[in-house]
């Protein structure tokens, strides 16, 4: 590769603008909350379809609500994360407790959400509503 005379691309020798780059980050982790949040709202539909009979009901109940009120505060604390201004250095030790107490929290979230899964593992949604109907 050959380097020409000039910076044809100026902006990379610019230090990177810390506030931009923890806002993208937090847009992106609370785009992956959304998703889960929609999961866990449609996983709970379904428990709730399946009614008391079913064997997890209590526990499955509990642990999507536990997944369901964890997200909202992830998203919460995102929300603020977003909004604070990181290159002020007075408030990069607060912007830095916010953000490990939100790593924290994504990271009991999918630990919740692996019990979820395990606890869940069987023909739900669709793919149970087809055999039921029509078995072929």
């Amino acid at each position: 590769m050959m380097h020409m005379p000039g910076n044809p691309n100026p902006s990379r020798n610019q230090p990177i603008n810390l506030n931009h780059y923890a806002t993208k980050k937090s847009v992106a982790e609370s785009m992956l909350d959304v998703a889960l949040f929609m999961s866990n709202a449609m996983r709970l539909k379904t428990v709730l379809e399946q009614g008391p009979s079913s064997q997890y009901y209590a526990t499955l109940i509990t642990l999507i609500s536990i997944s369901l009120l964890l997200q909202v505060v992830i998203g919460i604390l995102l929300v603020v994360i977003a909004r604070l201004n990181l290159n002020e250095v007075e408030m990069q030790w607060k912007l830095n407790q916010l953000n490990n107490a939100a790593t924290i929290l994504v990271f009991i979230t999918v630990v919740v959400n692996i019990f979820i899964t395990a606890f869940g593992a069987h023909k739900t949604g669709f793919l149970a509503a087809r055999t039921s109907r029509n078995p072929l």
